[in-house]
């Protein structure tokens, strides 16, 4: 690669050159689009380094007619769930040279007004994100937004789509908690106020039962912990009245786990030897507290959803509409194969401690 003569600000012919590449490669490349080989794609991410590139939003508008911002709508922007999935879109949209625009959804009113194309941006927008929305596919079918959607969070079969499979992130964590021996297992579930139309939970007790029924587990109860620590922190004083408390708890989020943990140091309980505890995101500070959990790549999540937006911008025809992305099971110190005395351990050590 020859080096072009330097500029007072380059320009994508320049990174071009410098990488040795087609102009078409260049911007697909930058845009976090698919189809550009990994070595091209690392060539022209060098050079546009290099030569400090950075693309006139602009000329662009200008040139396409487009405003190069997307619009994203999300009824919980201040999640751990949610802010990682931001920053895994703006990962993409700033290398594409495009702004995000971010709309809370915060009542029911509102999503009527999406479904019925009344929901309007301050700004014109080339594309929408829906973030946990939850339309479901009859709803997804009747969104009359003039633009191109991405749907983040659930499967639909009418536009774009990325989630995970939480039914299967649930089953891993029975199955390790059962290949572990134990045989009375409890649910901290529940759901969050403003994702009510969620079918989040019902996907994690689908997943997380089925594998108990398969395999003759006794659940105990399934107890809301509201996804919140406090939620989880309540929960646990519930399962330790029962005549024969649970020897493993599941949680459909780390946040209700860390809740759990909490009240199990506070109460005098050991974890895993009296109680064994998984979670289900691996929050940044699960490692830290030793906590088996189901990981879902969020980050991941997020920049997948902005290259299928700028996949439908640019009228690309995708293969599948709807992103499976995988999940995997983290086993850390929470988890291990129940004390047989666990149930009478537990009566024990708490009895005194409990107020």
């Amino acid at each position: 690669m020859s080096s072009p003569r330097p500029r007072a600000r380059a320009t994508i012919d320049d990174v071009a050159q410098l990488a040795g590449v087609s102009l078409a490669t260049v911007s697909r490349a930058l845009r976090g689009l698919p189809h550009v080989r990994a070595e091209l794609r690392q060539r022209v991410e060098k050079a546009a380094a290099e030569l400090r590139y950075v693309a006139d939003g602009n000329a662009a508008r200008l040139a396409s007619g487009r405003s190069r911002t997307i619009g994203l709508v999300a009824p919980l922007l201040t999640t751990w769930y949610t802010s990682q999935t931001i920053a895994g879109i703006e990962d993409v949209l700033q290398a594409a040279g495009y702004d995000l625009l971010i709309s809370a959804l915060s009542s029911v009113d509102h999503r009527r007004k999406l479904v019925q194309g009344r929901l309007a941006f301050q700004q014109r927008v080339d594309g929408v994100i829906l973030i946990d929305v939850f339309y479901g596919r009859e709803g997804a079918r009747k969104l009359q937004i003039d633009h191109p959607v991405v749907v983040v969070g659930e499967a639909v079969d009418s536009t774009p789509s990325v989630a995970i499979d939480n039914e299967k992130g649930a089953r891993l964590a029975a199955e390790h908690l059962v290949d572990l021996g134990h045989e009375r297992v409890g649910i901290v579930g529940g759901m969050q106020p403003k994702t009510r139309y969620s079918p989040v939970p019902a996907q994690r007790r689908s997943g997380f039962r089925k594998v108990c029924e398969e395999r003759s587990v006794t659940v105990t109860a399934e107890l809301d912990g509201e996804f919140t620590v406090g939620g989880g922190r309540r929960t646990f004083d519930a399962f330790l009245a029962q005549r024969r408390p649970p020897t493993a708890l599941f949680c459909f989020s780390d946040e209700m786990a860390f809740g759990v943990l909490q009240a199990a140091r506070e109460r005098g309980v050991r974890v895993p030897a009296e109680m064994a505890i998984v979670g289900f995101d691996d929050h940044p500070v699960a490692e830290a507290m030793g906590l088996t959990t189901v990981r879902q790549p969020v980050r991941e999540i997020g920049r997948r959803s902005a290259q299928r937006i700028l996949e439908a911008i640019e009228g690309s025809r995708p293969t599948q509409l709807h992103d499976q992305i995988p999940v995997e099971l983290v086993v850390r110190e929470s988890t291990a194969g129940p004390s047989k005395n666990a149930p009478h351990s537990i009566l024990t050590s708490t009895a005194t401690s409990m107020p």
